[in-house]
C-alpha cells in the first residue's frame, strides 16, 4: 500500500499538483493519465522516491518490495543481458556474484571465507527459494523479444529497442509488490504488448501505469488517477470507464451550472422589479438573501486540449494508387524483406504490422524511393501524390528558425495565415509558434510533421509509427482524422486503438520473409489470428 498525503509539487511559480491525498490500495493497478505536461511523469518520480522536494509526504508501507522501470537504457553496458535483468534484485545479484568470487579467488581454509558463503546461501535461498532465477530469467527474456543464444551477449550490442526491453524484463523479474512503469510499451510489438497484458493482469500487489495506449490501459487497470485542475482525481475502472464518468460530469456541471444561473437570473429580476416597493420590500430582501448565497461555480477548462486534425487532399485520385511487384532488400547478409508484391488500390487504407526488426520501416522507405530495394519495382500511379511521415522526425525536423519558419519553407508562397492556422490547429498558439525547432520535444515534432501533412494536401499518406510521443487525445483525434481521409493510407503502428480506427486491411510482416495480406479490420484480424484461420 501506498499512501499519499496532503502533497504539493511546485516548479518556481507553477503549481502542478496540490493537496493531494490518496491511499493506493494492493490488488488496484493504476492507469496514470493526463496531458503531456500536466505532471504524470513528476508524480510517478515522486512515488517512487526519485523526487524528494516537494511538500507533503509519501508513505510505502514497510517491507514491500518496489519495482520501478529504468529509463537510462545504456545504464548496465558492460553487463551481460542475463546480468543486467538479474540486477532487478540487487540483493540476489550482489550475493550471487559474490558467492562466485569467492567459489573461485577465495581461501577455503579460512573460517570467514566458510562463513561468508554460508551467508550469502541464505541470502540466495531467501531471494530465490527454487533456485530457478537463471530459468526465470531466461523465460522472461524471451518473452521480450530476447533469442536465447544472446543472453550472455553484453548490453552494449543491443540497439536502444532491445535495450528498453532488459529494463523491463528487469523491472518484473523479482516480481516487486509495488509496481511504477512509465510508458512500459514503448518498442514494443503488438505480441510483446499483449504478453505484458497477460503479465500485469497477473500482478497482486499496487500497480501505477503511465502510457498512451488506450487499448493497453483498457486491458490492465482497475482504476484511473487523473491528472487535471493541479489535482489528481481517482476514478473506479478502466481508460474508457473514465472517459465516459467524466463527460458525464462535465455535462453535469454544465447543467448544474445552466439551472442555478437562470435561477440568478429569476432571483434579480425580482429584486430589480420589487426592492422600491414597500410591500414587498421584505420579499426583495429575502430574494437578495438568496442571490448572495447562491454560487454559480466556473466549469474549469481541463488541461487536455484536443488537436484537430483534418487531412484534405488537393488532387483527385485516378483509377491507380500503387503497386509493388517483387520487392527484396537485405542489409549486407541480413535479408529483412523477400518477394513482396502489393497492390493497393484507390482509397484503401493499411495497416503494416510485424515484429520489430521484420522490415517495415524499410518497406516504407523502399516505397517512398528513400532507400533503394536490393531487387524488384515500384510504381505509382500517375495522379499520386504522397505525403510522408518518417519513424525519427529528429532527423527531418530540424534548424535554427522558428515552427513557423519551417514550415513555410517547404512552400514559401503558402499564405502566412494558413500556416498559423495549421500551427494553431495543432495546439502550438501564437507565441509558441515562434519557438526554434531544436528545442522542442519530440510529441511537439510530432505534431509538427502532422501539421506538415496536414498543408501538404497529399491524396496517399504513408506514416511510420505517428502515435509515438503523442497523448491519448492526439492519438485519438489522428485515428479520426485518417479514417475521414479520402485517399490512401499505409501506416506502421503499434497502437491498436489508433489500427481500429481507421485500417481495412492489414499487412502483417514475418521474420522469415512472408507476410499475411488480409481484408478487414485489425479486430478482425486478431480473431482470426487467435482462431488459427492465418
Amino acid at each position: 500500500m501506498v499512501i499519499v498525503q496532503n502533497l504539493t509539487m511546485r516548479y518556481g511559480s507553477r503549481v502542478l499538483f496540490q493537496d493531494i491525498n490518496l491511499k493506493l490500495d494492493r490488488h488496484k493497478r493504476y492507469g496514470l493519465i493526463g496531458a503531456n505536461g500536466a505532471g504524470k511523469t513528476t508524480f510517478l518520480k515522486i512515488l517512487s522516491g526519485q523526487i524528494d522536494e516537494y511538500d507533503g509526504d509519501v508513505i510505502v508501507e514497510n517491507g514491500l518490495k518496489v519495482g520501478v522501470l529504468g529509463q537510462n537504457q545504456y545504464a548496465y553496458e558492460d553487463y551481460t543481458i542475463a546480468d543486467a535483468v538479474l540486477c532487478g534484485n540487487k540483493r540476489l545479484f550482489d550475493a550471487i556474484k559474490e558467492k562466485e568470487d569467492l567459489y573461485t579467488n577465495g581461501d577455503f581454509e579460512d573460517d570467514a571465507v566458510n562463513n561468508r558463503l554460508a551467508d550469502l546461501e541464505v541470502i540466495c535461498v531467501e531471494e530465490d527459494p527454487t533456485y530457478e532465477y537463471d530459468v526465470n530469467i531466461a523465460k522472461i527474456l524471451e518473452n521480450v523479444g530476447i533469442p536465447a543464444d544472446h543472453h550472455h551477449d553484453l548490453m552494449s550490442t543491443l540497439d536502444s529497442a532491445d535495450k528498453f526491453k532488459v529494463l523491463l524484463a528487469q523491472v518484473l523479474f523479482p516480481r516487486p509488490d509495488v509496481l511504477f512503469l512509465d510508458e512500459p510499451t514503448n518498442n514494443l510489438d503488438i505480441e510483446t504488448i499483449s504478453w505484458l497484458e497477460n503479465e500485469l493482469q497477473r500482478h497482486e500487489g499496487t500497480m501505477v501505469v503511465i502510457s498512451h495506449d488506450r487499448h493497453f490501459l483498457n486491458a490492465v487497470v482497475t482504476n484511473i488517477l487523473d491528472v487535471d485542475y493541479q489535482k489528481i482525481r481517482e476514478f473506479t475502472g478502466n481508460y474508457d470507464d473514465w472517459y465516459i464518468a467524466a463527460n458525464v460530469m462535465a455535462k453535469q456541471m454544465e447543467l448544474d451550472n445552466a439551472k442555478k444561473e437562470k435561477e440568478k437570473e429569476q432571483l434579480e429580476a425580482f429584486v430589480r422589479r420589487f426592492s422600491a416597493n414597500a410591500s414587498k420590500a421584505k420579499q426583495a430582501t429575502s430574494r437578495q438573501k438568496q442571490l448572495d448565497k447562491l454560487v454559480i461555480e466556473d466549469i474549469k477548462p481541463s488541461s487536455r486540449r484536443d488537436p484537430s486534425i483534418v487531412f484534405k487532399a488537393k488532387r483527385a485520385m485516378g483509377d491507380e494508387a500503387l503497386e509493388i511487384t517483387n520487392i527484396s532488400h537485405a542489409y549486407g547478409d541480413n535479408q529483412v524483406l523477400q518477394d513482396i508484391t502489393l497492390k493497393f488500390e484507390p482509397g484503401e487504407k493499411v495497416a503494416l504490422i510485424g515484429g520489430n526488426g521484420v522490415g517495415k520501416t524499410t518497406l516504407l522507405k523502399i516505397i517512398m524511393e528513400e532507400l533503394k530495394p536490393t531487387s524488384g519495382e515500384i510504381h505509382w500511379g500517375a495522379t499520386i501524390e504522397n505525403s510522408y511521415f518518417p519513424q525519427d522526425t529528429a532527423d527531418t525536423i530540424k534548424g535554427d528558425g522558428t515552427l513557423y519558419d519551417w514550415l513555410r519553407g517547404f512552400d514559401p508562397k503558402r499564405e502566412i495565415a494558413e500556416i498559423r492556422n495549421c500551427l494553431g490547429r495543432m495546439l502550438f498558439n501564437g507565441e509558441q509558434q515562434e519557438k526554434s525547432v531544436k528545442s522542442i520535444s519530440g510529441g511537439e515534432k510530432h505534431r509538427m510533421m502532422l501539421s506538415k501533412m496536414m498543408l501538404e494536401g497529399g491524396n496517399f499518406l504513408v506514416l511510420d509509427e505517428p502515435s509515438n510521443h503523442l497523448d491519448l487525445e492526439a492519438i485519438v483525434a489522428l485515428g479520426e482524422a485518417l479514417h475521414e481521409f479520402k485517399g490512401n493510407v499505409i501506416c506502421v503502428s503499434h497502437d491498436r486503438e489508433l489500427l481500429d480506427a481507421f485500417a481495412s486491411r492489414i499487412i502483417e510482416l514475418h521474420e522469415d520473409g512472408s507476410y499475411i495480406d488480409f481484408r478487414g479490420s485489425y479486430e478482425e484480424f486478431a480473431e482470426a489470428k487467435a482462431k488459427g484461420e492465418l
